[in-house]
């Protein structure tokens, strides 16, 4: 049987594996593996009746599809927990997974990993994009995080209890853990995810509870990891024979130096805290969770530049899924935040954002890398991210994405389109009190608002006289586009 050959000449070469990119080199693709790397390519190897699809990356640079390591299909990009656990039938939320899939991969992701979500979803997305039934990137994953009533996912009170929708599984008991892992397993997960404390105050999970899930995990042949963000559960992980760590936000040199002597990945996923942080305001974030924050991104760049420092392996995450972390919008802005609070160079970010994600995916020396053998996962960049590591996180610079040798299509609409979750039922985000809505005579709301920088307009009263009501109202002048909803204070038209 011919096969289908294709060339991508001229560009500036990132195989993810050296400390250095090539100037003028081409990469040879056969079916769907890379053939062939470098300047110069004997072109001899392709018989004559098989015709060559030549694409010319001159002055652009080409490199591996990224890998996203800590990616949520099912989170349908969900404003509030509730709108995860809760609402939005089974079915719906497959299909609303399976439409952003390819959105992922029009950002130049084309690999990832999904460390828990809810019900199977993510083992049929898996299944779906490897059989072609959908496009997105080659995928594994996780069922629902392995929790206990004292970490991540157990937030409802007693009497609601943890609703089937939740993407936790309650399991306080050993017994209760393996029966899970044996059920996920059946069920045809990738590997198991433990949730541990929600911002590391303490270990949620013991050491023997550990190790007996690892074990069985490994037993029946599984990886296993954890949401771990403090140093007590991150060591207790290591020494459990976890396969690699999410987050490890405040780590001991204790818990560091176990990562780096057993060689256990790290995969910070800092993108979910620094959007929450740096862009959090004018999208309605509490101002208490934008300053918590701030908190641990200070804590996380003291550690993570430790851990650079000893030779911890970084892979890229990114906790896509929520509003504020939207399918194919982010993922690459990952690898600046390495470099900020980690200390990497961008050669090292970029190889962690490819190759290094390469074990989440049970796929190491296969994707992440642009060697002979390995899949051919490519991206055509316009523009030079070793220089300007940026230039990844706007779509619009990823002029060409190849997934398993084929050029992949994309059409505006779908990737444009915002599927989510339902919506929670919401009465008011404020309270409505008397001078909340009259004032006291006092506040110049206008004028405050303008210290902001906000632009004002006037709002008439439909159908009155505006000299003749008791107030006046001034709203925020919003972009078309902008993506924040419109605002107004009403203040007294009379002292």
């Amino acid at each position: 049987m011919a096969s289908s050959w294709m060339l991508v000449t001229g560009g500036s070469v990132i195989d993810g594996t050296s400390p250095s990119a090539v100037e003028g080199a081409s990469v040879l693709i056969r079916d769907d593996r890379v053939y062939a790397v470098g300047r110069d390519l004997d072109l001899s190897v392709v018989p004559r009746a098989e015709p060559v699809e030549r694409i010319d990356a001159t002055g652009k640079t080409v490199m591996p599809g990224l890998v996203d390591a800590h990616c949520h299909m099912t989170y349908g990009e969900s404003r509030f927990e509730e709108e995860i656990d809760l609402y939005t039938s089974h079915e719906r939320r497959t299909l609303i997974a399976a439409a952003n899939a390819k959105k992922v991969l029009r950002a130049g992701v084309t690999s990832i990993s999904q460390p828990g979500g809810s019900y199977f979803i993510g083992v049929g997305i898996r299944d779906a994009i490897a059989d072609g039934l959908i496009e997105g990137p080659r995928m594994t994953a996780a069922g629902r995080y392995l929790s206990t009533s004292n970490s991540l996912t157990d937030w409802y009170p007693d009497e609601v209890g943890v609703p089937a929708g939740n993407l936790g599984v309650l399991t306080n008991h050993v017994h209760e853990m393996m029966s899970e892992v044996r059920h996920q397993v059946k069920n045809g997960v990738d590997f198991i995810k433990l949730a541990d404390s929600p911002l590391g105050e303490y270990q949620a999970f013991t050491g023997d509870e550990m190790k007996a899930i690892a074990d069985l995990a490994h037993q029946l042949k599984r990886s296993v990891t954890i949401h771990a963000r403090g140093s007590a559960e991150t060591e207790a992980a290591v020494d459990a024979g976890f396969d690699w760590i999410m987050h490890g936000n405040a780590m001991s040199d204790e818990a560091i130096g176990k990562l780096a002597g057993t060689g256990t990945p790290l995969v910070p996923t800092l993108l979910l805290l620094s959007n929450l942080a740096d862009f959090g305001a004018p999208f309605g974030v509490p101002a208490p969770l934008r300053d918590g924050c701030k908190g641990l991104l200070e804590v996380s760049a003291d550690s993570y530049h430790r851990a650079h420092k000893a030779g911890v392996t970084f892979a890229m995450g990114t906790d896509t899924g929520f509003a504020v972390t939207p399918y194919g919008e982010w993922h690459a802005r990952e690898l600046e935040l390495l470099m900020t609070y980690g200390g990497l160079s961008a050669m090292e970010a970029i190889q962690a954002g490819t190759r290094n994600g390469a074990k989440m995916l049970n796929m190491e020396g296969m994707i992440g890398q642009l060697t002979p053998g390995a899949f051919a996962d490519v991206i055509v960049v316009n523009g030079d991210p070793v220089r300007d590591i940026r230039v990844l996180q706007d779509k619009r610079n990823i002029q060409l994405v190849i997934k398993d040798g084929s050029v992949v299509e994309f059409r505006d609409k779908e990737i444009e389109t915002r599927w989510t979750h339902d919506r929670g039922l919401i009465y008011s985000l404020e309270h409505m009190t008397y001078d909340r809505v009259f004032g006291n005579g006092e506040e110049d709301v206008a004028g405050a608002l303008k210290t902001k920088g906000w632009n004002m307009a006037r709002i008439d009263i439909p159908g009155g006289d505006p000299e003749n009501v008791p107030f006046e109202r001034d709203a925020i002048t919003i972009a078309p586009g902008d993506g924040r909803e419109l605002a107004a204070e009403i203040k007294p038209r009379h002292s």
